[in-house]
């Protein structure tokens, strides 16, 4: 598959699971906006009740007081206005009945008629009395409940019953705290858990709104767990939200290893190129070299014939050397390589190599030198293996040479403290940049990629030197500034 086909996978599949993530956000906000504007409403409605029935306590105070006064002063006389029905009903059965249809009775319905009628006159004084009653209560009302104290119009124990009421009746089943506060802002009373600066949303409702504005006071409201109240019919929407992301993070695992997997097809591409021209030029040496041993005039001469000889083994050996390093890459994948670790000291094992490669440095017009300065280079390590890790670093180096200035390499040993030895192996070669630092220990990984020759090697050498000192039981980092040469430190822990 393309990259760009798998770019564009990727973005369509990213812009989907961000739509989706975007639409459920959304849900939940609207969710919550719409349960807060529910239970604001109801509260209102609430608290709205609470000032009611306590203005109709009001009421009733001063109506009783008035009723208790008048009572004190005036006792009205004669029958009620309950008992109006009953006597139009007996005049009229008087008027029905047989001694009143004579004419000698008709003193006697004049008297009837005329106490019915003082009747009437006591109903419609009693009507006007209680009128003017209820007018008196009003203006006292008016005038005078503002006087009373807070605590007596609305004491606390009654406050908490009806709020308590009123919230249950319409739904509102949560724990309440409140308060009842004056004009200037000033606490009449509270609740313990009343705590104004901890709580966002604090629901207010003035009381005795007839009061005047100087003197009037606010029962203030909180709900401690309402979050939780709120939260709640949003809930369902968690598990939705927990599967979105899991499926986010499983795409983008996806993503990350669909390019890995296409950064190694292109890696072991780029191998496959690089091991045919490194198998190509030993072969066509060998190929050269057969051909001239038909010739005759070689068979004669000795010296040529030696050529020949020394040629063929040298890039048989070159070959050799290059399919091992395939076939030990694939030995220790598969964790079935044999180690013989043994005491050896680092010095003379180092010393070998530089000396080996002095000839092939002098050819380059360079220089290398060996600062062999432990004092303890005893460590457990297979010989030719660490010969190859040695071998293999001074060997980069010389392949990244630069060709402007004379080749200088350095090895050096010493013992940052009693357990360990440190190697380091310095050039001044064209440097590693940061970003390839951390990839050039990977296994096929070369900083000259594609289909270039310049430079030649699989990208096994440093991955096989990163393995051996692993299981050796030590370390190896790289400093290196592009343009200034690399130094690689190698950490190995010393044979007890």
């Amino acid at each position: 598959m393309k990259k760009s086909t798998i770019w564009l996978l990727t973005i369509v599949m990213a812009l989907t699971l961000l739509g989706l993530l975007a639409v459920q956000i959304m849900y939940m906000e609207n969710m919550i906006k719409m349960r807060n504007e529910q239970f604001k409403e109801l509260v209102t409605r609430s608290l709205y009740g609470v000032s009611t029935m306590l203005e109709q306590n009001e009421t009733k105070y001063y109506l009783d007081q008035d009723l208790q006064e008048a009572e004190a002063a005036f006792h009205p006389q004669g029958l009620g206005l309950d008992h109006e029905s009953d006597l139009r009903t007996d005049t009229m059965a008087m008027l029905d009945s047989p001694q009143m249809q004579r004419p000698a009775n008709l003193s006697t319905l004049r008297d009837l008629t005329d106490t019915y009628s003082i009747r009437q006159e006591i109903l419609k004084g009693q009507y006007l009395y209680q009128k003017g009653l209820l007018n008196e209560v009003i203006l006292t009302i008016l005038m005078q409940s503002s006087d009373r104290p807070i605590t007596e119009r609305a004491d606390s124990a009654t406050v908490s019953e009806y709020l308590r009421s009123e919230l249950e009746n319409n739904g509102v089943h949560l724990p309440f705290e409140f308060a009842v506060t004056s004009r200037a802002g000033g606490m009449v009373y509270c609740t313990d858990g009343y705590a104004p600066e901890k709580q966002r949303d604090i629901y207010s409702q003035v009381l005795f709104a007839n009061d005047p504005q100087s003197k009037r006071h606010t029962l203030c409201v909180t709900f401690p767990s309402k979050r939780d109240y709120i939260t709640s019919s949003v809930r369902f929407m968690i598990p939705s939200f927990v599967f979105t992301l899991i499926l986010m993070a499983v795409f983008i695992y996806t993503v990350v290893i669909a390019f890995r997997q296409k950064k190694l097809s292109e890696i072991k591409n780029d191998f496959i190129n690089n091991m045919t021209h490194e198998f190509k030029t030993p072969i066509s040496s060998i190929s050269i070299a057969a051909q001239m041993l038909n010739d005759d005039s070689v068979r004669k001469s000795d010296a040529r014939l030696k050529h020949v000889a020394t040629v063929i083994n040298d890039e048989t050996k070159r070959l050799r050397f290059q399919v091992e390093k395939v076939l030990q890459m694939s030995m220790f994948d598969r964790k079935n390589a044999t180690m013989r670790l043994e005491e050896e000291d680092a010095n003379g094992c180092i010393y070998s190599v530089v000396n080996t490669f002095k000839i092939k440095v002098d050819n380059y017009g360079g220089s290398i030198r060996a600062d062999l300065d432990a004092e303890d280079p005893i460590v457990n390590v297979d010989r030719m293996h660490f010969t190859n890790v040695i071998f293999n670093l001074l060997d980069n180096a010389i392949k990244y040479r630069r060709e402007d200035v004379p080749l200088q390499l350095r090895v050096e040993t010493r013992n940052p403290d009693e357990d360990t030895l440190e190697i380091a192996i310095s050039d001044n070669g064209i440097g590693i940049k940061r970003d390839d630092q951390k990839k050039i220990f990977e296994k096929f990984y070369r900083v000259s990629t594609g289909n270039r020759h310049d430079v030649k090697g699989f990208g096994l050498g440093l991955a096989y030197v990163h393995k051996m000192i692993t299981l050796f039981g030590g370390t190896i980092r790289v400093e290196s500034e592009p343009g200034q040469g690399s130094r690689f430190i190698i950490i190995l822990p010393l044979l007890k």
